[in-house]
């Protein structure tokens, strides 16, 4: 099954881009004492605060492909679902003999 407006992405289409090195940061400073713990606290709690955040949702699509279902021209390929199962199994454990 294709789903609609994706493509599937081959371990061998990734490449790997040179970066150029950047100027070392200097060490920030830390609080001491109780004042460090709390700052760290504060820290952290903002970061899970932030992911705490809805994932990005494309509800045009997610109405369309409802849509699709419900009316049953949603297309299902039971060939094409079973090899690629096959394929994700093979990829996830490759050494895996099962």
């Amino acid at each position: 099954m294709d789903s609609i407006n994706s493509k599937p992405v081959a371990g061998r289409d990734l490449q790997v881009a040179p970066v150029a090195r950047t100027a070392q940061a200097a060490p920030a400073a830390k609080a001491t004492g109780r004042e460090g713990v709390v700052a760290e606290q504060l820290k952290l709690s903002a970061m899970a605060f932030g992911f705490t955040e809805q994932a990005p949702v494309d509800h045009e699509r997610v109405s369309r492909i409802r849509a699709a279902i419900r009316n049953g021209t949603f297309p299902i390929y039971p060939a094409k679902i079973a090899d690629r199962l096959i394929a994700l199994k093979l990829e996830w454990n490759p050494h895996d003999g099962k």
